[in-house]
């Protein structure tokens, strides 16, 4: 599987013998969704080798993260796993922002456990209870006797977010259900996929773009009488993979200069094949 890592990408100002990036309008800063990080990167990095005078710099934080620079001004494009609260739109109004709204590419969220792990598929329903600490002994859920080690992102992350509005809450607006207390809350993705790796007892999830050998995906379905679905790019695409979700960039109105070169370079044909190249699911095919 092609991985991308966090590159400081703002030296390259630094060492480019033909910078002008001291200039404001030849160099932007994208903030936000840490599932989105090496996607980002990978766009960000392939757009410098084009427009080797430009200079984007990619850093993550999680999707309230994001939006909160967007808010305050230091950052040009907020990445985002999941669409904006009506309470960050209200206090972007307050400082005088508009966002404006591009969707990217799309993402399934896969659901691990270490290799060891005999469980190899769960309902919706068994998440849920997992995930709020209704079921806490891995023995009901047709594995080995032992206590589950619930792993999440932390509360600014959207996928944590989208976890807990999709499989927690199943969608239901009128949901108040919450992960259970005892939930270890981790700062990254990639966080959790260590964690796993190690940790025969746990169970987490993250952007399927960090699947690897050293976690075990499982198969979900929406109940037991429906047929258990994996977390590929086909079984996105076509709808059947029941945790999947668009991803989003944000701009303070619609995106100018740089910015707007940047997302129309995503979005094109050239752009999305590095989605498919980074295990995630392209919005045009």
């Amino acid at each position: 599987m092609k991985r991308y890592f966090p590159l400081l990408l703002i030296f390259a100002v630094l060492i480019n013998p033909f910078a002008e990036a001291k200039k404001p309008n030849n160099f932007i800063q994208i903030k936000g969704s840490d599932t989105m990080v090496n996607l980002a990167q990978a766009w960000a990095e392939q757009y410098m080798k084009i427009n080797q005078l430009e200079f984007i710099a990619v850093t993550g934080g999680g999707s309230g993260t994001g939006f909160s620079s967007l808010i305050s001004g230091t950052c040009s494009i907020a990445m985002s796993s999941r669409n904006i609260k009506g309470k960050e739109i209200n206090l972007a109004k307050q400082k005088g922002v508009t966002p404006y709204e591009v969707k990217i590419a799309l993402d399934g969220l896969a659901v691990i456990v270490n290799p060891k792990n005999p469980v190899s598929k769960l309902t919706i329903d068994q998440l849920a209870q997992i995930f709020s600490g209704k079921i806490t002994n891995w023995k009901d859920v047709g594995g080995a006797n032992g206590p589950i080690v619930i792993l999440s992102r932390e509360v600014n992350s959207g996928t944590h977010v989208y976890f807990k509005e999709h499989v927690l809450r199943r969608g239901d607006p009128n949901s108040i259900e919450e992960f259970a207390p005892g939930a270890l809350l981790l700062s990254s993705s990639q966080a959790i996929a260590d964690e796993v790796e190690q940790n025969t007892n746990a169970i987490g999830y993250y952007g399927m773009g960090y699947i690897s050998k050293r976690q075990k995906p499982l198969e979900i379905a929406m109940d037991n009488k429906l047929e258990y679905v994996a977390p590929t790019i086909e079984n996105v695409t076509t709808g059947k993979y029941p945790i999947s979700r668009p991803l989003f960039f944000y701009t303070n109105g619609e995106p100018q200069g740089i910015a707007r070169k940047f997302i129309e370079f995503c979005l094109s044909p050239e752009g999305q094949k590095i989605v498919l190249a980074t295990d995630f699911v392209p919005i045009k095919q």
